[in-house]
């Protein structure tokens, strides 16, 4: 592994673990096993690093979701798939942590990572959404965006209760009670 993707990998973790504003550059550099130059030679300083980092997360995130979207299954079955994906719910999302993090949301740069990243997953689950509509597997009055929306909301806020009360079992209510909202949507098709 490369002094590059050393320092990255090491950053995705301290940023998850301790989030922008807990992490130090001396931390990363001890993390990676790394000199200060090796730093500076491939970013401009830690907010370089942490862009790269949170891309790099950003890109794990996303291949682990168009695995559970991907496919020929229901549209119900895509968007359950993506809600019974593996997670720790206590560790907490690494992209939503981000952006509760005040030097994060108060940077535009740092923030852009994370804005692209909700911005793309809100899309990929409207269009999967939208697919069920248009097969009339969904009702025809369900709002893709909405619903897409309300899912998101689910998972990140199911985390945070999760991590509020260390108790697993409150992701999984709220992931659950996503999932019922999904599936009354395609069992009322009939009733529009």
């Amino acid at each position: 592994m490369s002094k590059k993707e050393a320092l990255t990998l090491a950053t995705a973790d301290l940023l998850w673990e301790r989030g922008y504003t807990g992490m130090s550059p001396a931390m990363i550099l001890e993390r990676a096993e790394a000199g200060q130059g090796s730093m500076y030679h491939h970013f401009s300083g830690k907010a370089g690093l942490a862009v790269a980092a949170m891309t790099h997360m950003s890109d794990q995130l996303r291949s682990s979701v168009e695995e559970a979207l991907d496919g020929e299954e229901s549209a119900v079955a895509r968007v359950c798939a993506f809600l019974d994906r593996e997670r720790d719910p206590l560790a907490g999302c690494r992209m939503g942590r981000l952006a509760q993090d005040h030097d994060v949301v108060a940077d535009a740069g740092l923030r852009a990572p994370t804005a692209d990243f909700f911005t793309w997953l809100a899309d990929r689950l409207s269009a999967v959404l939208a697919d069920g509509v248009r097969t009339g597997e969904l009702r025809s009055d369900t709002d893709p965006d909405m619903m897409a929306s309300l899912i998101i909301a689910t998972v990140q806020g199911g985390y945070v209760l999760a991590r509020a009360h260390q108790d697993p079992a409150a992701f999984h209510r709220a992931v659950d009670g996503a999932k019922q909202v999904v599936t009354c949507l395609a069992a009322a098709q009939g009733q529009d």
